[in-house]
């Protein structure tokens, strides 16, 4: 199996400016992630971003990076742009690790991957992991992921879904219902590279547009989404000062202990 893994990249973050350039232990953050994705097996990996500055961080650490239009409205434009630039076949696999998140195990990218490689009949795969609390399952932003028997989505919502109708006819128990298949969306997608291509051409979903969530435009327009269901959560990317500071010290400690 062979794939492409692309790092999308945006300098305008308001929580904490510059972030794709911000230190983790004398490499960008964008490099790191980078690094990361080049650890799955990924027979090629590029960031995609906004600003030359990115672009010249990446050389400098022998990191492909493409520049892409400043002015996308998704994550997902932006990876289209990045796919029609390196001339990627319609039937090539990529994966989207997004660039906030240096802790991603490698093993997760090589395996949605796998998944959508797996799947001839899905044009996306992602991931989900198991909801085991009552406030998880009732806040609106944990997406939820609800699954056909052979792993396909039916619905992305951050509605509480599947409602336990039952065990909740007097509201919200303490508990959630033992074997509720509930589980939590989580960000990481493989995508066929024909699919991207497609995407901004692609009429925004109304249910898309009403739960800000653009995974329903592919549902809606008929692409099928292959989902695997990991043990637990992938590790909290960074959005803030603290969630640096955090992912810092984690480099840091695993480069002391070498």
């Amino acid at each position: 199996m062979r794939f492409t893994a692309l790092v999308p990249a945006r300098m305008t973050s308001t929580r904490l400016p510059r972030k794709p350039l911000a230190d983790i232990c004398g490499k960008p953050m964008v490099v790191r992630t980078a690094e990361r994705a080049l650890a799955s097996g990924a027979q090629a990996v590029a960031v995609a971003c906004d600003s030359e500055d990115i672009v010249k961080a990446c050389g400098e650490h022998g990191i492909q990076a493409i520049l892409t239009n400043p002015d996308h409205p998704t994550g997902t434009d932006r990876l289209s742009e990045a796919v029609a630039k390196l001339g990627l076949a319609d039937d090539e696999i990529v994966v989207n690790v997004q660039g906030d998140e240096p802790l991603i195990p490698p093993a997760v990218i090589a395996s949605a991957a796998a998944a959508l490689d797996a799947s001839p009949d899905c044009a996306i795969a992602t991931a989900a992991h198991p909801i085991a609390d009552v406030d998880s399952f009732l806040n609106p932003n944990v997406v939820k992921v609800v699954l056909n028997k052979n792993g396909r989505a039916l619905d992305f919502t951050r509605a509480p879904a599947p409602w336990p109708r039952d065990a909740f006819k007097k509201g919200p128990a303490a508990v959630l219902p033992a074997g509720l298949p509930a589980y939590h969306h989580i960000g990481l997608y493989a995508y066929r590279a024909g699919f991207l291509k497609a995407f901004p051409t692609l009429e925004r979903a109304p249910i898309e547009a009403f739960e800000s969530l653009e995974q329903l435009r592919a549902l809606w327009h008929g692409y099928a989404i292959r989902v695997i269901v990991l043990e637990e959560n992938l590790p909290a990317g960074v959005d803030t000062f603290e969630d640096l500071e955090r992912v810092r010290k984690i480099f840091c400690s695993q480069q002391s202990s070498r």
